[in-house]
C-alpha cells in the first residue's frame, strides 16, 4: 500500500502541471486581458485630446497608441515572452512561493490568500461539519424507518432543498432574513459588524454567528441531500448482504447490528466527499460569497477572474488543485482505514 500511495503523490506532479499549464494558456490567449485593459484605459484617459497623441495614431476619432507603448504594456504585465517560456518562468517562482502581485490591489498574491484564507476555513469547515453532523444520522433514521410517513416528507424537503441553487437559496433568504426586510434578524451579508472591535468577547461570539447562519445554510444545502441519501441507500445496501441476515438470525438486537456491525461498510461512499472537504475550504462558493458579500477565497477568485488580476487566478487556482490533489489521495487512505479489505496494490 505504501508504494501505492508513493506513486500516487508522484503522479500529483504532472497533474498539477497539467492543470496550471491549461489554465496558463488559457489566460494567455483569451481577448480582454490585463494589456487590452491598460490599453482601453489609456484610450478612454486621452480621448478628451490631450497631449502627446501624434496625429498618425489618431483614427476615425480614436485614440490609439504605438506600438512601442504596446510593447512596453507587454512587457510590464510579462506578455512580451512566448507562452512556454512565460509559464516555466512563472513556474520557477511558485517553486520559490512567489505568485506575484496582483494587478488590481497591488499586494503580493500570496498576502492577499493567507488574509481571506481564515474566512474561507470558517464557513467552509462550518458548513461541512454541520452537513456531516445533520446528515449522517438522518440517513441512518431514514434507513430505519424506509418507506414511513416521516421519511416521505424528509425526502421531500431534502430533494427540494437540493433543487435549489445555494445561491438563489440566499438571495431568498436575505429578502425573508436580512436586514431592512419583514423579518429583520440576520444582517444583509459581511462576515462581522462595523462595530465588531467595540463588542465584548460574548458579544463578538454573537455578532460572527448572526453573519454566519444563512451563508452556512446556503453552503449545506447542496451536500445536504446527496449527504443524506449516500448515507441512506449505503446503509439500506448493507442490511441486505447475507452477514447482517446472520446477525439477526443469531437474535441481535437492530441498533446493534447497524451501528456495530453495518454502520462502518456504510461510511466508505462518504470517504470521498471528507477528503474534497480541503477543496471546499479554499474555494468556498464564489457566488454565495458574492450574495452576502464575504470577503474569502470565492469573492477573491470571482472578482480576480472579472478583473482580469491573472496572477491572484492563478493563485486561487494553485491553491484549489493542490488540495483537491491531496483530498482525493486523503480518500483513498480513508477508504483502507474504514475497511480493512480494501488494499490498494
Amino acid at each position: 500500500m505504501g508504494t501505492y500511495f508513493l506513486r500516487r503523490i508522484l503522479l500529483m506532479i504532472p497533474t498539477f502541471v497539467g492543470i496550471t499549464l491549461v489554465c496558463y494558456v488559457m489566460m494567455r490567449i483569451v481577448p480582454g486581458g490585463p494589456v487590452e485593459q491598460a490599453i482601453l484605459q489609456y484610450q478612454a484617459g486621452m480621448s478628451g485630446g490631450e497631449a502627446g497623441v501624434s496625429a498618425s495614431s489618431a483614427t476615425a476619432g480614436e485614440v490609439q497608441i504605438s506600438e512601442e507603448m504596446v510593447e512596453e504594456l507587454k512587457k510590464i504585465y510579462g506578455f512580451d515572452k512566448p507562452v512556454h517560456i512565460a509559464y516555466l518562468n512563472w513556474l520557477w517562482d511558485l517553486c520559490h512561493f512567489d505568485l506575484g502581485e496582483s494587478y488590481t490591489f497591488n499586494e503580493p498574491v500570496w498576502d492577499l490568500i493567507s488574509s481571506r484564507f481564515p474566512i474561507s476555513i470558517f464557513f467552509g469547515g462550518i458548513g461541512f461539519v454541520l452537513s456531516y453532523l445533520i446528515c449522517v444520522p438522518l440517513g441512518v433514521y431514514k434507513a430505519m424507518r424506509h418507506s414511513s410517513t416521516f421519511d416521505v416528507y424528509s425526502s421531500l424537503i431534502v430533494y427540494v432543498g437540493y433543487s435549489i441553487p445555494g445561491w438563489a437559496l440566499g438571495v431568498v433568504l436575505l429578502v425573508l432574513f436580512g436586514g431592512g426586510s419583514y423579518w429583520n434578524v440576520f444582517p444583509l451579508g459581511g462576515f462581522v459588524s462595523d462595530n465588531y472591535d467595540s463588542l465584548s468577547a460574548m458579544g463578538k461570539v454573537w455578532d460572527i454567528t448572526k453573519h454566519a447562519v444563512l451563508p452556512v445554510t446556503c453552503y449545506m444545502v447542496g451536500a445536504f441531500a446527496t449527504t443524506t441519501v449516500l448515507m441512506k441507500n449505503s446503509l439500506m445496501e448493507n442490511l441486505g448482504q447475507d452477514y447482517v441476515r446472520t446477525a439477526f438470525a443469531k437474535g441481535l438486537e437492530e441498533n446493534k447490528v447497524i451501528f456495530k456491525h453495518v454502520f462502518r461498510n456504510s461510511l466508505i461512499p462518504l470517504a470521498t466527499g471528507v477528503g474534497h472537504f480541503l477543496s471546499i475550504l479554499v474555494a468556498g462558493s464564489y457566488l454565495v460569497e458574492k450574495v452576502f458579500n464575504i470577503h474569502g477565497m470565492g469573492l477573491l477568485g470571482y472578482e480576480s477572474l472579472i478583473s482580469r488580476d491573472y496572477p491572484v487566478v492563478l493563485g486561487t487556482i494553485v491553491i484549489g488543485s493542490i488540495l483537491t490533489l491531496v483530498g482525493n489521495l486523503i480518500s483513498d487512505m480513508l477508504y483502507a482505514l474504514i475497511d480493512p479489505r480494501i488494499r490498494f496494490k
